[in-house]
């Protein structure tokens, strides 16, 4: 709807619009320095001869120019030289219990796998007097902020089977 609006009020009268636009004195251009002009050089052959003559001097310099380029040799050293430091991470054994062929067996300090995490959560959920924020943190070289993030945001899932009589009921 708006389209068509729009187009009405674009095309209205056109054709009177562009014969006015075309019927306009066209604007005088502004005048150019006399420096600029190049009727000037009419009076003055000597300059124009300038302009257009070859400098032999400087054309048989430029022909004696040659550039070669070349890319340096690339030296290969022979074994043994400087190495870049690497970043060695500390590794610690995973704590699993029965469930060791289901993870990884080394893991960087500061870093827990997926099944220790469901450990550690199931562990917390069943005893949290025992399996406390500062234990888990010591035992598993984590830090204790992110032992309580991790304690407070994930919840291991529980499967609760309902007896036969009160599935009915539901």
């Amino acid at each position: 709807m708006g389209g068509r609006l729009t187009r009405v009020f674009r095309t209205f009268n056109v054709e009177s619009r562009a014969r006015r636009e075309i019927s306009k004195e066209k604007p005088t251009p502004a005048p150019w320095h006399p420096s600029t002009r190049m009727d000037t050089l009419h009076g003055h052959p000597e300059i124009k001869e300038e302009i257009y003559r070859k400098d032999e001097r400087l054309l048989s310099l430029l022909k004696e120019v040659y550039v070669e380029s070349r890319d340096p040799p690339t030296q290969v050293k022979a074994g043994g030289g400087e190495q870049l430091p690497c970043k060695v991470e500390e590794k610690r054994l995973t704590k699993l219990g029965q469930l060791e062929g289901l993870d990884v067996n080394k893991v960087p300090k500061g870093k827990i796998s997926i099944v220790e995490a469901l450990t550690i959560l199931n562990n917390h959920k069943l005893h949290p007097q025992t399996w406390t924020a500062e234990k888990i943190a010591v035992e598993y070289s984590l830090e204790l902020k992110e032992v309580n993030s991790l304690l407070e945001f994930f919840i291991p899932f529980v499967v609760q089977e309902f007896p036969k009589e009160t599935k009915k009921a539901i």
